[in-house]
């Protein structure tokens, strides 16, 4: 799969192409590589919020400052640079890493999460995360090796590089890492939260797979289809009561699930 568009033709038919190239010939399981992004909207793209925010020099300043005021409020054990990055995200600071997840129907959840996005068609972005392994530099490809993993964690990143601007001088082509953030909460857990992070915070991940041999394909949810799909997430357990647990999350559920999508058809 190299920059396949699928078009989502049925419920039934994006049970079957959301698993995709999911069999592995060696473990002779179905055990995927790949990870999920959903999108509300078709023509969105994969930009952070350090992308949006348009201010990459920035980068530094925010999470110095975050650290600084943060401090009463997290573990003095919590040390790493990565580590820190990864809170920073899940609070919503602009940082150069993007969500993923190792579950299409968390990422169909939300693809279909925003009632107010049901007339445009959503899509779901699946990179296959062991192929990036190939253009890593030299170290990180060793610590991944030793590890015998194909995602990186916090710990293992330390070991390579502790700044930011190491990490990009660690090879002179761009490259991708994908690692696992810290259980900081139910949240993270229960998204099956996974993190990309480009070595130049100014490129986007879907330009630079798009220019290496890396497996990636998308999956169009047509707007007739997103109040079905929505609904069989629902019974399925995937909501925001589940993926954000607490009074915010019960109370963005109950809103969405008593909507009256015959409202939207006036």
């Amino acid at each position: 799969m190299k920059g396949d568009v699928i078009i989502a033709e049925s419920w039934a038919h994006l049970q079957e192409i959301l698993y995709i190239d999911s069999w592995n010939e060696q473990l002779s399981r179905f055990r995927s590589s790949y990870v999920y992004r959903g999108l509300e909207d078709s023509q969105y793209a994969l930009t952070t919020t350090l992308n949006r925010l348009g201010e990459s020099h920035l980068e530094k300043h925010l999470l110095r400052n975050f650290r600084k005021y943060s401090q009463k409020q997290v573990s003095p054990e919590y040390t790493s640079l990565w580590n820190w990055l990864a809170l920073a995200q899940h609070h919503g600071l602009p940082t150069r890493l993007l969500d993923w997840t190792y579950s299409p129907y968390v990422a169909l959840h939300f693809t279909t999460a925003d009632f107010t996005k049901y007339r445009r068609d959503g899509m779901i972005w699946a990179i296959n995360y062991v192929d990036t392994k190939a253009f890593l530099p030299e170290k990180l490809a060793g610590i991944i090796e030793e590890e015998g993993s194909h995602i990186f964690t916090a710990e293992m990143l330390e070991r390579a590089a502790d700044s930011l601007p190491g990490l990009g001088q660690m090879k002179e082509d761009d490259f991708a890492i994908f690692f696992e953030p810290p259980s900081i909460d139910d949240r993270i857990v229960n998204q099956y939260a996974v993190f990309s992070m480009m070595s130049n915070p100014n490129l986007l991940i879907s330009d630079w797979v798009k220019h290496h041999d890396v497996r990636y394909f998308r999956i169009v949810i047509p707007a007739h289809l997103k109040w079905e799909v929505r609904d069989k997430l629902d019974q399925s357990n995937i909501n925001e009561r589940v993926l954000f647990p607490g009074l915010d999350g019960l109370a963005t559920w109950l809103k969405r699930h008593y909507r009256d999508m015959r409202l939207e058809n006036q």
